[in-house]
C-alpha cells in the first residue's frame, strides 16, 4: 500500500491531524489515515492505543467545522502483529470544512489533491461555501407550499412501494421548519420549470422548427415524457432477413436515457436553471446546468466516479426503476460513444450523439430500406413489444419499459395497438393475469 490521494500514512499522532482530516472531508471521496506506520507502510510502536483512539475523535469533533458526526470512524486493527489506527473519514456534505481555530480562510480550508493537502485558495473557499448554502435544496423552502403528490405516489404504487402519510419526512421534502422544501417542489404534481426539448432544421440555431415544454410538473414524468418524444424522433434502420430482422438505431437508446436522466438528476436547480434537449438535423444535444461539482476532475467522471449533487432526487429516481446502478450512467454512454460525446463547460454540462448513418448492406440492388416513416417505427417497436410478451406472458408495463428503454406511456400505447389489431389479448385481472398471444405469427 502507498500513499495516495485517499491515503495518508502517520507515524504518530501529531499536530497536523486536524488539516488532513479537513482534507479528506473537502475532498469528493473522502479518504483513510493510518496512524503508526512509515512511509514505506511499515508498522512502528504505539503506545496506549486506546487512549489515543479517544483523544482522535475528540480532536476531530471539537476542532473542526462544520459537524464531522457521522463522517468518521476510528478502528484499531493490526499489522504485523502491532497495532495501528485507522481513520475513515467521508466526504463532506456541507463543504467547505475548515480547522475551528482559523475559521473559513486559506489556513484553516484544505484539500485533498495527489498524496498531498493543500490549501485552499479564497475564490475555491468561497465557490465551495455559495454552494452550499444555494445547493442544498432540502433547505430551500418551495416557491409554492399548496402541493400535491398524486403522480409520485401512482409511480411509487407502479413498484409496489407506498407512500403512507410521513413520506414527505421520509424522501427529505420537508425543510428543518417543516415546510415543503426545493425537492418537494421538483417533485410536485405541478411547479413553474420548464424542461424544453427544441427542434432545428439545419445543424445551427439559426432555424428553430419546434419548441415544446416537458415541464411544469413532477420531474419523473417529465422524464418519461422526454423519453417517448425521444421515440418519435429516433429512426430505426431495419433489414428483413432470415431468421431474423436486423436492427440499427440513429441514436443509441441506452445512452440517451442514462444521458437525459443525468442531466434530470444532476442539474443545479437552485439557481433556477434546468436541462433542455436540443435537436439538430445531425445530432441531438442535452445540457444540463451547473458543471462538474468542484474537485471532481474530467477523467474521474469520465471513469464513473460521481459526486450526487441531489442526492435527494436520486434515491427517488432510483425508487421507480429510471436509475439502476449511481454512477453506471456515464459508463453505459461511453459503451456506446466515445468521450468526446461530453462537453465541459464551467457552469453547464453538454452530451452531444451524432445520428448514426444506416450501414446495412442490401442484397439485388435494393435501397436501403430505413424506417424513417411513423408506420415503419410504429412496427418495429410493436414487434420488440411482442416479442417480449412471447418471451414472458406475465411481463408488466414497467419491465417492458426497462427492457427497451421505451417510456411507460410508449409501452402503454402500443400494447392498446396491439389488443386492438387482435394480436395479444389479456386474460385475467391486471394483477395476476397474463398476456395471450393470439398471432404468434405476427
Amino acid at each position: 500500500m502507498r500513499e495516495s490521494n485517499r491515503v495518508e500514512f502517520k507515524r504518530e499522532l501529531n499536530d497536523k491531524l486536524e488539516k488532513e482530516v479537513v482534507g479528506f472531508l473537502n475532498y469528493h471521496e473522502g479518504g483513510v489515515i493510518y496512524i503508526g506506520v512509515d512511509d514505506d507502510y511499515n508498522p512502528v510502536e504505539l503506545f496506549d492505543v486506546d487512549s489515543l483512539q479517544l483523544k482522535i475523535a475528540d480532536r476531530i469533533k471539537n476542532n473542526i467545522l462544520p459537524s464531522t458526526l457521522g463522517l468518521f470512524d476510528i478502528v484499531k486493527e493490526e499489522l504485523e502483529g502491532k497495532p495501528i489506527i485507522k481513520v475513515v473519514i467521508s466526504s463532506g456534505t456541507e463543504k467547505p470544512y475548515y480547522i475551528r481555530s482559523f475559521g473559513m480562510s486559506p489556513t484553516g480550508c484544505y484539500i485533498r489533491i495527489g498524496s498531498a493537502t493543500q490549501p485552499m485558495t479564497t475564490d475555491n473557499i468561497d465557490e465551495l461555501y455559495s454552494r452550499r448554502v444555494r445547493n442544498s435544496l432540502k433547505k430551500i423552502p418551495s416557491p409554492r407550499q399548496d402541493l400535491t403528490f398524486n403522480q409520485l405516489k401512482i409511480y411509487y404504487e407502479e413498484h409496489k412501494l407506498k407512500l403512507n402519510n410521513s413520506f414527505a419526512q421520509n424522501l427529505n421534502l420537508l425543510t428543518e421548519d417543516g415546510r415543503y422544501n426545493y425537492n418537494a417542489y421538483l417533485l410536485a404534481d405541478e411547479n413553474n420549470l420548464p424542461i424544453r426539448v427544441v427542434k432545428y432544421l439545419g445543424t445551427t440555431k439559426k432555424e428553430l422548427i419546434e419548441n415544446q415544454d416537458y415541464g411544469n410538473r413532477c420531474l419523473i414524468t417529465a422524464t418519461n415524457r422526454i423519453l417517448d418524444k425521444f421515440e418519435s424522433e429516433n429512426k430505426v434502420f431495419a433489414k428483413i432477413g432470415y431468421p431474423y430482422r436486423e436492427e440499427k438505431q440513429m441514436i443509441s437508446r441506452t445512452a440517451f436515457r442514462e444521458a437525459l436522466i443525468n442531466a434530470v438528476v444532476h442539474n443545479d436547480y437552485s439557481n433556477g436553471g434546468t436541462p433542455i434537449v436540443e435537436f439538430y438535423s445531425d445530432r441531438v444535444e442535452i445540457t444540463s446546468t451547473g458543471g462538474l461539482p468542484l474537485g471532481l476532475s474530467q477523467e474521474e467522471f469520465l471513469r464513473g466516479i460521481t459526486f450526487p449533487r441531489n442526492q435527494d432526487l436520486i434515491r427517488v429516481f432510483k425508487d421507480v426503476d429510471l436509475i439502476e446502478n449511481i454512477g453506471s450512467g456515464v459508463l453505459r454512454i461511453l459503451e456506446e460513444y466515445d468521450k468526446t460525446c461530453f462537453e465541459f463547460m464551467e457552469h453547464f454540462l453538454r452530451v452531444s450523439f451524432k445520428y448514426r448513418e444506416n450501414t446495412f448492406e442490401y442484397d439485388n440492388d435494393k435501397k436501403a430500406h430505413d424506417t424513417e416513416n411513423d408506420t415503419e417505427n410504429d412496427t418495429v417497436k410493436e414487434e420488440v413489444i411482442l416479442k417480449l410478451l412471447q418471451a414472458d406472458k406475465k411481463i408488466s408495463a414497467n419491465k417492458i419499459a426497462k427492457e427497451t428503454g421505451y417510456g411507460i406511456a410508449t409501452v402503454k400505447r402500443y400494447i392498446t395497438k396491439l389488443k386492438d389489431a387482435k394480436a395479444i389479448k389479456r386474460v385475467g385481472p391486471d394483477k395476476g393475469g397474463y398476456w395471450e398471444i393470439i398471432d404468434d405469427k405476427k
